[in-house]
């Protein structure tokens, strides 16, 4: 069962709200952060970081926290359920989290591919189903799974999580085509943007920059983009690639490794 901290604020039973699953670290925090700013209530998910959580949704000015660990598809379900049966206007839901473990092309591990299918694809598959058949709102509903550029800039390195992205971006349309009248069903395809792995913040500054347009790729411009998708402006089953190009190009290897090598 999901672990729940109780609402803070009574702006909560006025603002449109928002879940941001992982949204205490990295990119979820920038997003958690962003649709506050903008004046929603922001339902801050998280799985091991439930400090970090409790520390952003203090300050924040309407915020709570939920935890859930996303391996459980149930559970997952049951946080959605929780959640919609009291957000008074629950609009919007970002599927921010995921698994991101190296294997290949040549060595997939079997679990390390279970993990991120179930994190990365049937969880958010399912959530998304669950808040469209339950959530309650005056206004738009919206679901926004956060994919990756490598859906069209693939390489043979983290084989599964690349696996398990393209397995949610599928999902998009399907689910798309069935979303009830005023729900939506959008994509972001983000590129390199925060460091990852084991990146050093040197080697982030040159590897960020592998794209066509020479320049790092910020979280605040994946943050624009959701507040964007968030409205209903553009065709239900739509994907946004944030990357500066990189997914236009055909890289061979995930770009942490190609700055290595270029610099061995």
């Amino acid at each position: 069962m999901p672990d729940t901290a109780p609402i803070p604020a009574p702006l909560a039973a006025v603002l449109p709200a928002v879940l941001v699953t992982g949204g205490a670290t990295r990119i979820g925090a920038a997003l958690t952060k962003g649709f506050a700013a903008k004046g929603w209530h922001v339902v801050i998910h998280y799985h091991n970081s439930s400090t970090e959580a409790d520390e952003l949704a203090a300050t924040l000015p309407s915020a709570e926290t939920i935890g859930c660990d996303l391996i459980d598809d149930a559970a997952a379900a049951v946080m959605i359920e929780t959640l919609a049966a009291r957000l008074p206007d629950w609009r919007c839901m970002v599927n921010s989290a995921a698994i991101f473990r190296y294997d290949d092309a040549t060595n997939l591990d079997p679990d390390t591919n279970r993990e991120a299918m179930q994190v990365n694809a049937l969880s958010p598959a399912l959530m998304a189903q669950t808040f469209l058949g339950s959530a309650r709102s005056g206004g738009l509903r919206t679901v926004i799974n956060v994919t990756d550029m490598k859906l069209e800039n693939p390489n043979p390195d983290f084989f599964s999580y690349t696996m398990s992205k393209h397995a949610l971006s599928a999902t998009i349309p399907m689910q798309a085509i069935h979303a009830a009248t005023g729900a939506r069903i959008y994509g972001i395809a983000p590129g390199a943007i925060l460091a990852s792995h084991d990146q050093s913040e040197d080697e982030t500054e040159v590897s960020h920059r592998l794209n066509l347009l020479g320049r790092r790729t910020s979280a605040g411009e994946i943050v624009d983009a959701a507040l964007f998708l968030a409205t209903g402006s553009l065709k239900s089953g739509s994907t946004l690639f944030i990357d500066s190009g990189q997914h236009l190009l055909s890289q061979t290897r995930d770009v942490i490794y190609l700055a290595r090598e270029a610099n061995a």
